[in-house]
């Protein structure tokens, strides 16, 4: 990409706009338009992160860190700069595509007697629970259709992960949640590879911005984990899609006194419980209060509802949890 473009996607990105975005929250105007606060690159507990809209420049006098908005992508996702460059352009540009996207996947979920039934096998059973989640399905081969009929380019879909290279959609046969600036779709086959999520960044935990008030926070893997629980009355639980947490998650699990429940996947090979220690300390070191759940052998929170567990139970789980 040349300058000309780099300074094109800089203008068409304010840092300050990108920044709030990003849970960023200024303390204090310092005079010349420039704005003082908390750091989002490293522990800070003292304002030391330095925002000049006019320039489009930040400086953090902590970590001694400084830049444009490509250089906050870079440190703050902790990608590269190409990466970082993709991430901006998806941010740019992939709220509408993805909201409508989204919204075709909704419309097809009961169409499709595997999704329905999959969803069934899975546990997930309520229609508020579908409706909260925003619950789609992706058939495969009609996407790029839709999309295109409503003036998006072909070039566009490509970009974004949706269609491939060869013009096919991206994600079939696939149950189907929007995220934070992606889409992670589930194969509904064993034949295909399980997992699958558009370009760039995990995003941060799921669904944040309804649990961040609870004092009392679950924390799990999956996706599946979060539908059971919250469907048995668990609305304080998120998800961190995965075992490991990247940045911004363990930023947002640490912006407030609270206690959090991790809920992860007691594996026979030990990943779950091995990530969750590790997480632990993590967050201890922050000042968190962590508790871990110990789930029966060889089971996650999906498959403890799954087969035959019930919220009393799970509550006296979390009751019994220790530090």
């Amino acid at each position: 990409m040349n300058r000309i473009a780099l300074d094109e996607l800089k203008q068409q990105i304010p840092l300050l706009e990108y920044l709030q975005a990003h849970d960023w929250q200024q303390s204090k105007p310092i005079g010349f338009g420039r704005l003082l606060g908390l750091c989002p690159l490293h522990a800070d507990h003292k304002p030391s992160f330095l925002v000049d809209p006019r320039k489009n420049l930040f400086y953090c006098y902590g970590c001694r860190r400084g830049g444009d908005v490509i250089r906050f992508a870079e440190l703050y996702h902790q990608v590269k700069f190409p990466q970082a460059v993709a991430l901006l352009h998806q941010w740019r540009g992939l709220p509408p595509l993805l909201h409508e996207a989204a919204g075709f996947y909704q419309m097809q979920l009961h169409r499709h007697a595997e999704a329905v039934a999959y969803l069934y096998q899975r546990g997930v059973r309520a229609p508020e629970l579908i409706e909260h989640m925003r619950i789609g399905y992706a058939p495969g081969g009609c996407l790029r259709a839709w999309l295109m009929q409503l003036g998006y380019p072909l070039q566009t879909l490509c970009q974004a992960g949706l269609v491939t290279v060869s013009g096919y959609d991206a994600y079939t046969h696939r149950v189907v949640f929007p995220l934070e600036g992606n889409l992670y779709g589930r194969s509904v086959s064993a034949a295909a590879p399980p997992h699958r999520f558009l370009p760039g960044a995990k995003g941060g935990l799921y669904p944040w911005e309804q649990v961040r008030q609870y004092p009392e926070v679950i924390l799990v893997e999956g996706l599946f984990d979060y539908a059971v629980l919250w469907q048995a009355g668990f609305h304080n639980v998120t998800c961190s899609m995965g075992n490991h947490l990247n940045a911004h998650q363990y930023r947002q699990l640490c912006d407030r006194p609270r206690t959090v429940y991790l809920a992860f996947d007691t594996d026979t090979n030990g990943s779950g419980q091995q990530a969750a220690q590790s997480i632990a300390g993590r967050l201890r070191d922050q000042g968190v209060d962590v508790r871990r759940v110990s789930l029966p052998d060889g089971h996650d929170p999906n498959s403890f509802f799954v087969q035959g567990g019930d919220a009393r139970q799970f509550q006296s789980l979390l009751e019994a949890a220790r530090p």
